[in-house]
């Protein structure tokens, strides 16, 4: 039998931002922590009559997690913010270096309210680097990390993969890391402290090997001529007759001659000299004119259940829609006595490794919004017993402290 999920009982706060601030706080939640979104207040529609909600924001992070609207331009704000953060495990901090601390909220006031506290802050920019004061998306935040310089074909412009690999990897994730990491150090000194993350460190963190591998024969040659960023031929992706694609990793001798076993190039004699790049380009000549000549699932049928190392590239459309694929959403790692929640939808029974609960509308392909105040005022109840018009009322569409409650 399971146990609830490992976070459970953590009370987090995360303030409404976009991308890593909220991934750190979806990975809490899918975890089992309570998350409550700080959004900006809105008169006359937040914490307003059901009927009159305001728009939900952009943010489509928000499995599990629910919301309160506060005016953090009005001092009864901000003292609204500082009543939750003696009651709170964890505060996430999207902001630009500086914004938490012109609110009167910085890590001093943070943790003076409360001593076990963990502050989460997230910047792209290192906070003490010569980009600091500037503002900035995933692909600038990888640029001067070094990663990007890494990525693309060779002749080709730097590629910048979505905003995967700042945004959400070294980003998110990483602030995740660490939030957890503070919390195992709470365990042993019984105090809080201020985790930053940074977009910039993150991705360089996340690029240790490929950077390590830039001093050995495997990566020492311009983007695009190496191993593993598209020069070698056993390593590349080929289109099919039909226009979709496979992908090869063939790295290894014996992964290899299946390789050649499936495309009819056994016994040629390529093994022997598949390690001299001056083969390369016929070579991949070779695999380009034969991937042509079979569409993707004749291609499948080849190598399914082989060590060739030659697989489809699959969409997320596909994934989505074709039960034959392994397109259900699971969490990221499997706790076997205590599983995170459920992503995709299934019986209640499921196995651990898929996670426990019912799951989630859309599956993970596609976000619910959440509308400001949304649910929270259910958490504040659930957290500290407090209800409005006992212990908060809603000025300007924002939750102030009634006058005469207590922390």
């Amino acid at each position: 039998m399971t146990g609830p999920p490992p976070l459970t009982g953590l009370r987090v706060l995360e303030f409404a931002g976009l991308a890593p601030g909220p991934f750190a706080g979806l990975l809490l939640a899918d975890n089992g922590a309570s998350v409550l979104r700080i959004d900006r207040a809105i008169p006359n529609l937040s914490h307003s009559s059901p009927s009159n909600s305001p728009p939900p924001t952009n943010d489509l992070l928000t499995r599990h997690k629910s919301s309160i609207a506060v005016d953090l331009k009005a001092p009864s704000g901000i003292a609204f913010v500082k009543s939750l953060i003696p009651h709170s495990d964890v505060v996430i901090d999207p902001f630009r270096p500086g914004v938490l601390e012109k609110l009167g909220l910085g890590p001093d006031v943070v943790l003076s309210l409360n001593p076990r506290i963990i502050l989460g802050r997230m910047t792209g920019f290192r906070r003490d680097g010569r980009y600091k004061d500037m503002a900035g998306h995933d692909i600038n935040y990888i640029a001067v990390s070094g990663a990007l310089a890494l990525l693309g074909r060779k002749g080709d412009k730097p590629l910048p993969p979505a905003n995967i690999l700042g945004d959400f990897a070294g980003g998110g994730a990483i602030l995740f890391q660490g939030i957890l990491l503070a919390l195992l150090a709470r365990e042993k000194s019984g105090k809080g402290q201020v985790v930053e993350a940074n977009m910039v460190d993150g991705s360089a963190y996340l690029a240790t090997f490929p950077r390590m591998l830039m001093k050995t024969p495997m990566w020492n040659r311009p983007r695009g001529e190496n191993t593993l960023d598209s020069g070698c031929p056993y390593y590349d992706t080929y289109q099919t007759k039909d226009g979709q694609y496979m992908a090869v990793g063939a790295l290894e001798p014996q992964f290899f001659a299946e390789l050649l076993k499936g495309l009819g190039l056994a016994g040629q004699g390529i093994e022997k000299t598949r390690d001299d790049r001056h083969t390369w380009p016929g070579l991949k000549a070779t695999f380009t004119s034969l991937f042509l000549q079979k569409t993707r699932s004749e291609w499948e049928k080849v190598f399914d259940g082989t060590d060739a190392c030659c697989t489809p590239v699959l969409d997320y459309r596909e994934l989505e829609t074709d039960p034959t694929r392994e397109g259900d959403q699971r969490p990221a790692v499997t706790l076997r006595d205590t599983p995170s929640l459920a992503v995709s939808k299934a019986s209640l029974s499921r196995d651990p490794g898929t996670g426990q609960g019912p799951g989630i509308e859309g599956g993970s392909y596609s976000g619910a919004t959440l509308f400001p105040g949304q649910g929270g005022e259910e958490i504040l109840k659930e957290w500290l017993g407090w209800e409005k018009g006992k212990d908060f009322e809603v000025e300007n569409g924002g939750l102030v402290r009634k006058p005469s409650s207590k922390l």
